[in-house]
């Protein structure tokens, strides 16, 4: 009997590859499950748990979970990465959704709403971050820099039992989200109830403390076991040109923070903004805020402008001016005060080191442009004073692999080492403070269990199998409103239905859902279906004839063939 039943078993198998398109041969090949990297996940430089923070809304009721628990589940998730899921929703140029496969479908998920709404209801709940043991440390830890870099150290310190202290030299913690972040973009109270929750976990905050000028490097290194340096980037670099040392001349930062302290500033009725990043387009907006006629000069096109898309097509709607291919040349005074300047009209010619193709003067095609404010918003650096130990030559702050300096015990990270984003910051933070935890425990790095996972693209997955479903947009104040406030924010955060919906858009890339196409597609009965929701497939190898099909259809590209 048993003879006759293989017999049997191996004639179904190839009406199968007949009736499927599959060949009737063993192809030796077997189907294995391969968890692989969302390409969303390997894009966020924080690595943040997205595709299980949208997988967890997604799946709330097959899992019979209220959608408020699935929320609070979701907003631990991100927790274990980031202290700032609120900020981060705001104010991040989301580089997750630009590696997002959905894109080419209909348009990548939004993933950076959907955190700014798990953020929110992580604010509105009252949830508090979690301690990763209930063992109170003795070891010392200080942290020079109050900005996500530094408030993300502190942070995951503070989980681990260690007492951490934080010093900042200004009046108020945030770093750069908050003298940089105008707030449309990022409300004080929102970023205040962050680093509320923050110190709640027993971190202690210095303020009006500059370490490197009234406490030296030296004396942190005597009293704590380690240091982990986050100055942040607040020095505007100048134009280098004559006039620019006039009063109504303003760097970039300089202005943002006067703006964000609560200084008045007079900026006239007819602002000129020098610049194409971030820092420029926000000095813009903020001048039309304050009532100004605003144009913005860069040396290159809009294609090379290394500002958020989003933030410049919302200075374009708002009437913000743009010169390209343009750069300052000499600035006129009158009366002690900056009056006009010349500008140089611009070519593209080769790349520069950093890719883009390097702007070159048109000889003799100049012309002047007349204002009341100029604001130079071309680059920032950190203010390194009391800190030269860490300086290697013409470089800012050098660091290994675990973001430690040449100096025993001195960790350093965010724009110290390199000009980035916020999300930079915060993985700069935890990666120091999982090395200072090795370093004082004396651990070693484990060996990894297997190889380190691939990331899953588009063209190995279906995305026929996917509805189509367009983002859900966020609701935007009309600019004649927006324009009257400063603190009027521009987009609204999604509701929990829309939170909801978009989260389904997710597509799971290279993890499975439990879809049952395999199964339903293998005929020889080799898929086996969990008896647990949650728990994986199984693969009966012994049934399989290695017809593939269970590849060619799984949707998240989850079964490879080996």
């Amino acid at each position: 009997m048993a003879k006759v039943a293989k017999k049997k078993k191996k004639k179904l198998g190839g009406m199968r590859g007949s009736g499927a398109g599959s060949s009737s041969q063993d192809s030796g090949l077997r189907p294995q499950l391969v968890e692989s990297l969302p390409p969303c996940m390997n894009g966020c430089p924080n690595h943040n748990a997205i595709r299980e923070m949208l997988m967890t809304i997604s799946k709330a009721e097959e899992f019979e979970k209220s959608y408020d628990q699935a929320f609070e589940e979701a907003f631990y998730i991100f927790m274990e990465t980031t202290p700032f899921p609120s900020t981060c929703g705001r104010v991040c140029p989301h580089p997750c959704e630009s590696a997002c496969n959905r894109k080419e479908k209909e348009g990548a998920v939004g993933i950076n709403a959907v955190e700014r709404f798990i953020g929110d209801f992580g604010l509105e709940k009252g949830l508090k971050p979690t301690k990763l043991n209930g063992e109170a440390r003795s070891e010392k830890i200080a942290v020079v820099g109050s900005g996500p870099g530094g408030l993300t150290a502190a942070y995951q310190l503070a989980r681990r039992g260690y007492p951490v202290t934080v010093f900042e030299a200004f009046p108020h913690a945030g770093g750069r989200l908050r003298s940089g972040s105008p707030d449309y973009r990022l409300p004080t109270d929102v970023l205040d109830a962050e680093l509320a929750r923050i110190l709640e976990l027993g971190v202690e905050l210095r303020l009006n403390t500059a370490v490197g000028t009234e406490i030296s490097l030296d004396d942190l290194r005597k009293e704590y076991k380690a240091i982990f340096v986050a100055l942040g980037a607040h020095h505007g670099i100048e134009l280098r040109v004559e006039g620019e040392d006039a009063p109504n001349v303003f760097t970039g930062t300089d202005f943002l923070h006067r703006v964000n302290s609560g200084e008045k500033v007079d900026v006239g009725d007819k602002v000129l903004v020098i610049g194409g990043g971030d820092t420029a387009v926000d000095a813009a907006r903020v001048s039309r805020r304050l009532g100004a006629e605003v144009a913005i000069v860069y040396r290159r096109t809009r294609k090379e402008m290394p500002a958020n898309d989003e933030e410049i097509e919302g200075a374009e709607l708002e009437d913000v001016k743009i010169d390209y291919l343009a750069a300052p040349m000499e600035i006129y005074t009158e009366n002690g005060k900056a009056v006009g300047m010349k500008c140089q009209r611009m070519e593209l010619g080769e790349p520069d080191s950093s890719g883009r193709r390097r702007p070159v003067p048109i000889e003799g095609d100049t012309f002047d442009m007349d204002f009341t404010c100029l604001i130079a918003a071309v680059s920032q650096a950190p203010d390194f004073e009391g800190f030269s130990e860490l300086i290697e030559g013409k470089d800012w702050i050098k660091v290994d692999e675990k973001m430690k300096t040449k100096l025993d015990g001195v960790y350093s990270g965010g724009d110290n080492i390199n000009l980035g984003l916020a999300i930079d910051a915060i993985g700069h933070g935890n990666a120091a403070a999982v090395a200072i935890d090795e370093m004082i425990d004396g651990a070693q790095d484990p060996l990894p269990d297997s190889a380190p996972l691939g990331v899953v693209l588009a063209e190995k997955m279906q995305l026929g199998y996917y509805k189509e479903a367009q983002r859900v947009p966020l609701k935007e104040m009309p600019v004649d409103e927006r324009l009257k406030e400063m603190a009027a924010e521009i987009t609204s955060t999604y509701t929990a239905e829309e939170a909801t919906t978009e989260a389904k858009r997710c597509m799971s890339c290279g993890k499975c859902f439990d879809c049952g196409t395999c199964w339903s597609f293998c005929q020889d009965n080799a898929i086996v279906k969990p008896l647990t929701k949650g728990e994986p497939y199984k693969i009966k190898l012994d049934f399989c004839t290695g017809c593939k099909k269970c590849s060619e259809v799984c949707p998240c590209g989850y079964i490879e063939m080996h």
